[in-house]
């Protein structure tokens, strides 16, 4: 493992955070306790995680829409507190309240978040050219899905960034499901980073369910665009645990995905796979994990107090019509 005892931390603390964060999305959802969808990110955090906790605060970042992009936005240092608070329609959401999960972070880089697929490839190719003209070391983060790489504006974004050696990382998070088809009746190769190879830009594929195998690919990711050596296409093969959004079928195609499919698949819970081997290689104890666990707890406790004792959002009228910028005739 080419990574220090300090990034390992780092990464099994925001690997078990993101965990309990998401089983508490998950709970709150189907309580009722959340306002518009919730796409669980069970299976699913290793990405998100190993990708963006080594990001600067001043590094653009598109999260992907799995998990709402928590597990890649808590990476990056981003408060859960007003990211949950926004989840329950409250006055003190990062967008007070109004977005549900179309949410944005402008202080931390983050700034939309949309459900429109594919919609992070152009503002993530603009990102990255005004990073380039400042010339000051920025990053641009881009995660999206397998499903996304079948827009035409994802081929544009990959061939302008490459003839232009922009600053980005394209990160595909290729869970091998888009929605309820599979990857493989949508691509016609295997490797969505063999897209790559047309832009002669750098492609790599890892396992996603290995935290510190995406972490190291990333990192020598977001070097090599640091440095002026342009995009690089990393490909974390992941798995989905769950159905697509809280409350739909869980299908593969038109059948049930079955029980023992996702048994097997949950042999490899990212958390399951960090711990395994950094106790196995002595890097930490049973101890130390066991206090990442009630540190991650204690913190989802305290967000979600936080969200449940804010006041609901009722904007009045007429700073919701000051937001209006273009409206037709009533007549």
């Amino acid at each position: 493992m080419n990574l220090s005892d300090n990034q390992v931390n780092v990464l099994m603390r925001n690997l078990i955070r993101a965990r309990h964060f998401d089983e508490m999305m998950v709970r709150r959802m189907m309580q009722g306790r959340l306002i518009g969808f919730y796409h669980p990110a069970e299976g699913h955090l290793a990405p998100g995680v190993g990708a963006c906790s080594f990001l600067n605060r001043d590094d653009n970042m598109n999260p992907h829409h799995r998990g709402h992009g928590m597990p890649h936005m808590l990476s990056k240092n981003i408060p859960m507190h007003t990211y949950l608070a926004e989840h329950t329609g409250k006055a003190t959401g990062c967008c007070e309240g109004r977005s549900a999960f179309h949410f944005s972070f402008p202080d931390d880089k983050v700034y939309q978040m949309s459900g429109f697929i594919g919609h992070n490839f152009a503002p993530s190719v603009g990102w990255a050219w005004a990073a380039k003209r400042r010339g000051q070391g920025q990053v641009v983060m881009n995660c999206s899905g397998d499903g996304s790489y079948g827009q035409g504006r994802a081929h544009e974004a990959m061939l302008m960034a490459a003839n232009w050696k922009l600053p980005m990382v394209f990160l595909c998070e290729n869970n091998g499901m888009s929605i309820f088809a599979s990857a493989s009746e949508m691509h016609p190769t295997e490797n969505v980073s063999s897209l790559a190879s047309g832009f002669d830009m750098p492609a790599v594929v890892v396992d996603g369910q290995d935290v510190f195998a995406v972490a190291e690919a990333v990192l020598e990711a977001i070097e090599r665009a640091r440095t002026g050596g342009g995009p690089t296409f990393v490909e974390a093969k992941c798995l989905r645990f769950r159905e697509h959004d809280i409350g739909t079928p869980d299908l593969e195609g038109w059948e049930d995905r079955s029980d023992e499919a996702l048994a097997h698949m949950r042999e490899r819970e990212p958390v399951r796979v960090a711990t395994e081997r950094v106790l196995a290689e002595g890097l930490m104890t049973q101890d130390q994990i066991d206090a990442l666990n009630e540190e991650a707890l204690a913190e989802v406790a305290d967000v979600e107090a936080f969200a449940d004792e804010s006041p609901i959002a009722r904007p009045p009228v007429a700073e919701l019509e000051a937001a209006v910028f273009a409206g037709g005739s009533s007549s």
